[in-house]
């Protein structure tokens, strides 16, 4: 047993790899589709499994390939759940801590539709399908906010 995991047991403080998760990374970020990123960023596009060194480490690769999917799966969901105006919210909250110009993201996003990619691979369709238009309608909504010019040429 490393001695972390050892340190961690000694002080009571770790029961799991989805608490320890949620304790050391999910809480520090501030909104819904910050964790949605983050959580798909650890996602192996090639297999679909879930790779985080440090969980990896103290819970083994299975556990915190299934804590990490929990996690992915429950942030989706608690996304879906929010209405248009708090996840219009959400994202602003978001687009507001990245050091980019936000036209030129909503332009990227708009052409290149990166926020397809979040959604977990166990997400039923009626799901994929409520996410990609409350999406697409907020963004609709951003792109005006900003003037963002439509990538679509013949629009």
């Amino acid at each position: 047993m490393d001695r972390m995991r050892e340190l961690e047991q000694d002080s009571g403080l770790e029961r799991s790899a989805a608490s320890s998760l949620w304790r050391h990374t999910l809480s520090q970020i501030p909104s819904l589709f910050g964790r949605l990123v983050y959580l798909c960023s650890l996602r192996d596009q090639n297999t679909g499994a879930y790779e985080h060194y440090g969980l990896a480490q103290v819970f083994g690769e299975a556990e915190a390939d299934r804590a990490l999917r929990e996690s992915h799966e429950q942030t989706f969901s608690e996304w879906l759940c929010l209405n248009l105006e708090r996840q219009k919210s959400d994202l602003d909250l978001y687009l507001s801590g990245l050091t980019r110009d936000r036209r030129r993201i909503l332009g990227t996003w708009l052409r290149l539709r990166p926020y397809a990619n979040l959604v977990p691979s166990g997400a039923r369709q009626v799901e994929r399908d409520l996410y990609m238009a409350d999406l697409e309608t907020i963004l609709e909504l951003l792109k005006r906010e900003y003037g963002v010019v439509s990538p679509d040429r013949d629009a």
